[in-house]
């Protein structure tokens, strides 16, 4: 059997061992592991093994990810996507649809101190659709635009799927969340427009809100400005050489915590809460890096990834054609295992072609984002519906149903930036020389 014929194997059975339950990061270890030893020997797939898990565990750059999920851990159990939401309520609430509005202004500021989709998708669902609920609105709507909501997250600094993409490709994760910036806020724009026109063809979806005073409103608004000063603090000072990725993620933590727990917002058991679970998300990320690592050494031995980027770009197809294939290819399989956990695995067989082909390496990041935005909404492995069907009980038919017009919105989103990269990499090459 060659390399070759002996890596496709590989990949065919880490597909299979995907329904099984196994942790991916575990099955990616495990075949490269084992196909190295297969191609090399014995004792250096051991040697493989022990020196690629040692250095990603004990990788300094690495640590920015802990840091960044520990900040929207501490930032989620101090409820302050809640006062955030009651913040966008105050503003909005009282047109039609305003509630759902609210919902997307008071996520995207979250998003600016918290990178996990799940974390915002149960927060929300917690908070704003009960508060929906109060007020009659159609749980289709309520649903979708919370389940949906959370995709931002993946898009917008302190992104985790971006900070990985970074690692994984060695690309600045500074310009990477610059770029990030203005598509997320365009798809934000383009969830309230959804919201607007819906309500508008049928008003019963959304009724109005109460109206509050203009004292209510400009009371609520500090809330909104310790959100600014925190990502301010840390994108602005990883735009300004003040702090390397690692450094900002500690001083943004640090910044959170120490707000939080002056204004009474964060107890002993809340820090020992977000501790916790921002451990057990780093844990399993740092372990997919790790596995996917592995396969990527054996990947490499077999010469796959030259071989496919080789065979992209000799497609017979425009270069953005054959980009618009490699995302869906990115689609497809997040549909079926986890998104983060797919695009840990693609990205080193699909890089290679993307530079080839001439493609910004930035650029790339912030479509395959918009593509995990679309994939965690979507069936079968749709984490964030799965996370508002378990808080609401509503029914997947009705999330869904919800979550189908936003969709709109993220095509919409993804096609502007193929026609127009600009939107993605304008603002790093301003602000970022």
């Amino acid at each position: 059997m060659t390399d070759v014929s002996l890596g496709l194997l590989g990949l065919v059975i880490l597909l299979l061992l995907f329904p099984t339950g196994i942790e991916l990061g575990l099955a990616m270890a495990l075949v490269g592991f084992v196909g190295f030893s297969l191609v090399r020997s014995f004792p250096a797939g051991m040697d493989l093994l022990a020196r690629d898990l040692f250095e990603v565990f004990s990788s300094y750059g690495y640590t920015v990810i802990p840091l960044f999920v520990l900040m929207g851990q501490i930032a989620y159990n101090a409820g302050i996507a809640r006062r955030l939401y009651q913040t966008a309520y105050r503003f909005l609430g009282h047109i039609p649809g305003g509630l759902a509005m609210a919902t997307v202004a008071g996520a995207t500021a979250f998003k600016a101190i918290c990178g996990s989709s799940p974390a915002t998708a149960a927060t929300f669902a917690s908070v704003a659709v009960p508060e929906m609920d109060r007020y009659g609105y159609d749980r289709k709507l309520s649903t979708g635009v919370v389940a949906t909501v959370g995709t931002l997250g993946i898009l917008m600094p302190p992104s985790v799927t971006l900070i990985v993409f970074g690692v994984i490709t060695e690309q600045s994760i500074g310009k990477l969340f610059l770029a990030g910036l203005i598509p997320g806020l365009l798809i934000a724009f383009f969830f309230i427009l959804v919201i607007a026109v819906w309500c508008r063809l049928n008003p019963g979806l959304g009724p109005k809100g109460e109206r509050s005073t203009w004292k209510q409103r400009f009371t609520s608004l500090p809330e909104f400005l310790f959100v600014g000063f925190v990502f301010l603090l840390v994108v602005g000072g990883m735009m300004k050489g003040f702090f390397t990725p690692t450094e900002a993620g500690s001083v943004g933590t640090l910044t959170v915590l120490l707000l939080a727990v002056c204004r009474r917002q964060m107890g002993w058991k809340g820090y020992l809460k977000s501790v916790a679970e921002a451990l057990r998300t780093a844990c399993m990320v740092l372990m997919l890096i790790a596995g996917s690592t592995i396969l990527g050494h054996f990947l490499a031995v077999t010469r796959i990834p030259m071989i496919a980027a080789s065979w992209v770009v000799s497609l017979p197809l425009p270069p953005y054609a054959i980009m618009v294939l490699i995302s869906l290819i990115y689609l497809i399989g997040g549909s079926f295992v986890d998104d983060l956990a797919f695009m840990v695995l693609a990205t080193p067989i699909f890089y290679p072609a993307v530079q080839q082909l001439g493609f910004n390496p930035i650029w790339f990041g912030v479509v395959i984002a918009i593509t995990v935005m679309v994939g965690v909404v979507i069936p079968p492995v749709a984490i964030n519906v799965f996370v508002v069907k378990n808080i609401t009980r509503e029914p997947f038919s009705s999330i869904y149903r919800g979550v189908l017009p936003f969709l709109l919105s993220l095509v919409a989103g993804a096609l502007l930036v193929f026609l127009f990269p600009q939107l993605a990499t304008w603002l790093p090459s301003v602000l970022m020389r």
